[in-house]
C-alpha cells in the first residue's frame, strides 16, 4: 500500500516537471521567435535608413552633374551622406540607433530641398545672365558689323573726296622759244634758236578742292631722256618718286587759273631731237604730258 502510493507520487512529480519542461521549452522558442522578428525588423528598417541615404546621395550627385559649375555647398552635403552611410552599414542595429539616423535622414531631405531650390534659383539666374550675355554679343556682333560699315563708307567717302577734290589741267602746251633784245619772246622749232622752254597750263575749277597754296613739278627730258635742269628729287610718305627740272608754285581759289613757267637752256644750246614735258601735281600724279621735236 505505502509504496502504491510512493509511485503515484513520482508519478505525479514526473508529470508536473514535464509541464515544466514543456513551458519553459514553449517560453524559449518564444523568446528566440520574438528576438528573430525583432532583429529582422531592425535589420530591415537598417537597409531602408541606408537606402533612403543612397538616395539622397544619387539626387545629390545628379545635381552636381547638371550644375555649370561646381557647387561647394552640394559636394559637401553629399559627402556628409556618404559618411551617414558608412556608420550606418557598420553599426549594430538597435531601436535608438537606427530611430537617431531616421531623424537624422528627415533632416537630410529637408537640408535637400533647400539646396536644390537654391541651386534651381542659381541655375535659372545662370541661364538668364547667359541669355542676357547672349543677347548683348549679338547686339554688339551688331554694332561691330554697323560700325565697319560706316568705316568702310568713310573709308570710300573720304576716297571719293579725296578723289574729287584733287586737281587737273584742263589744258597743257610747252613752247620752244627766242628772247628778242626787245624782251619779247617768239616760238621756234630750231634748236640754236632756243633759249627755253615756256611751259603753260590751266587748273580747272574745282569747287570741293582746298584753296591755298599749291605746288606742281615740272619734268623735262631731253632726246637721251635725261632730266633737264638742276634735277630735284620729289618723294612721297607712299615711296612714289620722281627727279623733276623745276617746281611751279601759285596760289588755287577753286576756279580755272592759267600758270606759266620757263626751262632755261642748259648750256650753250639745246640740243636735236625730240623731248617730252610732264607735269606733277603735289602726289607726284601725272596731270599732263607733251611732246615736241627741236630741228
Amino acid at each position: 500500500m505505502t509504496e502504491t502510493k510512493n509511485n503515484n507520487g513520482l508519478k505525479v512529480i514526473a508529470g508536473l516537471l514535464g509541464v515544466v519542461l514543456l513551458g519553459t521549452i514553449i517560453y524559449t522558442v518564444s523568446l528566440y521567435q520574438d528576438k528573430k522578428k525583432t532583429t529582422d525588423a531592425l535589420t530591415q528598417e537598417k537597409e531602408l535608413v541606408v537606402a533612403d541615404l543612397n538616395n539622397l546621395k544619387s539626387e545629390y550627385d545628379k545635381a552636381i552633374l547638371e550644375s555649370n559649375a561646381t557647387n561647394e555647398e552640394l559636394v559637401a552635403a553629399r559627402d556628409n551622406i556618404a559618411k551617414y552611410i558608412d556608420s550606418v552599414q557598420g553599426m549594430k542595429a538597435d531601436i535608438a540607433s537606427l530611430s537617431r539616423y531616421r531623424r537624422q535622414v528627415d533632416v537630410l531631405k529637408a537640408e535637400r530641398e533647400k539646396l536644390l531650390k537654391q541651386v534651381d534659383s542659381l541655375t535659372q539666374s545662370n541661364s538668364l545672365l547667359a541669355m542676357q550675355r547672349d543677347s548683348t554679343f549679338t547686339e554688339l556682333e551688331k554694332q561691330t558689323v554697323f560700325n565697319d560699315s560706316l568705316v568702310v563708307q568713310n573709308t570710300q567717302l573720304a576716297d571719293a573726296v579725296e578723289r574729287g577734290s584733287a586737281l587737273s589741267l584742263s589744258s597743257f602746251s610747252v613752247d620752244a622759244v627766242k628772247e628778242r633784245n626787245s624782251g619779247k619772246l617768239v616760238s621756234t622749232s630750231r634748236a640754236k634758236a632756243t633759249d627755253k622752254f615756256k611751259v603753260c597750263f590751266t587748273v580747272a575749277d574745282n569747287v570741293i578742292a582746298e584753296a591755298g597754296d599749291r605746288e606742281f613739278y615740272i619734268e623735262v627730258l631731253d632726246p637721251q631722256g635725261n632730266v633737264l635742269g638742276d634735277s630735284y628729287t620729289k618723294s612721297t610718305e607712299e615711296g612714289a618718286n620722281i627727279t623733276y627740272s623745276k617746281g611751279t608754285n601759285f596760289y588755287y581759289e577753286n576756279s580755272n587759273l592759267d600758270v606759266c613757267d620757263y626751262i632755261n637752256k642748259p648750256g650753250d644750246e639745246f640740243p636735236k631731237g625730240n623731248y617730252m614735258v610732264n607735269v606733277y601735281d603735289n602726289k607726284l600724279k601725272l596731270l599732263g604730258t607733251s611732246k615736241f621735236e627741236l630741228k
